[in-house]
């Protein structure tokens, strides 16, 4: 984790985030993760040298990869930077160059993450056709079931709140992040208007769902569809109520 001296919420921006691949593209396909998403990752996660080289590049993606492999199989607890090195197939020291400790990769690998979920929201919703932006949310709330079945780790890393509920920024919880990084998303694509209270509502939002998927996924490795379904009722009602008593319907 970053032990950086920013302030506890990150600023409101209206930063256009990237999107990328097809929506149409199989499971697996959208699973994996391109250069671009890592080196997002790379340059906010504490390494000790960013990868200059393609080959370096290529080295510590595989890495990352290994890390969500062994996530899924052994747990945080047990991961270390030797079982990555070995699954890798590289020298530990190799690990070293670019990682002080495993909760470096587990960043890393969490920052991934997230830039991949942001790219398949914004991905989806420029595709889509609502009727209004709160209609959104069962879209989000789709792309993130979906990284948990399919993309390998998410299910055990999610986010990062099983190493540290700051993992993503070392001023900022985890799921402020995320919902910084899904207004940016939905003011870019949707338009509606970006203010404070835009900023509040899906903070809720963002803490109500996490709240209730995270019951979803307890018992079910799948995702209980009935509390799948409730998530996306509760966030759904707060932001229609949200936008009714703030400043009115705004259209898609």
């Amino acid at each position: 984790m970053t032990t950086n001296s920013r302030s506890s919420t990150p600023p409101r921006s209206r930063r256009s985030p990237g999107s990328t691949g097809n929506n149409h593209a199989s499971h697996e396909a959208r699973g994996r993760t391109g250069t671009a998403h890592d080196e997002l990752a790379f340059a906010q996660a504490p390494l000790r040298r960013l990868p200059a080289q393609q080959r370096s590049m290529l080295r510590v993606q595989r890495m990352l990869d290994c890390c969500a492999e062994l996530l899924d199989e052994v747990g945080y607890d047990n991961l270390s930077t030797t079982r990555i090195a070995e699954r890798a197939g590289v020298a530990i020291g190799s690990v070293y160059q670019f990682f002080p400790d495993k909760k470096a990769i587990t960043q890393a690998l969490g920052l991934r993450f997230l830039d991949q979920f942001g790219s398949r929201v914004t991905e989806r919703l420029a595709e889509a056709s609502f009727s209004h932006w709160t209609h959104a949310v069962d879209t989000i709330v789709d792309e993130y079931v979906d990284m948990h079945r399919h993309v390998p780790g998410f299910r055990s890393l999610h986010f990062g709140d099983i190493v540290d509920p700051r993992l993503l920024s070392g001023g900022a919880d985890n799921n402020r992040v995320i919902s910084v990084r899904l207004r940016e998303i939905i003011v870019s694509v949707t338009g509606v208007p970006d203010d404070d209270g835009l900023d509040r509502a899906i903070h809720v939002a963002v803490e109500s769902a996490d709240a209730v998927l995270k019951l979803a996924f307890r018992d079910d490795p799948e995702g209980d569809p009935e509390l799948v379904h409730e998530a996306k009722r509760l966030v759904s009602s707060y932001l229609s109520h949200f936008s009714r008593h703030n400043g009115g319907d705004h259209p898609w």
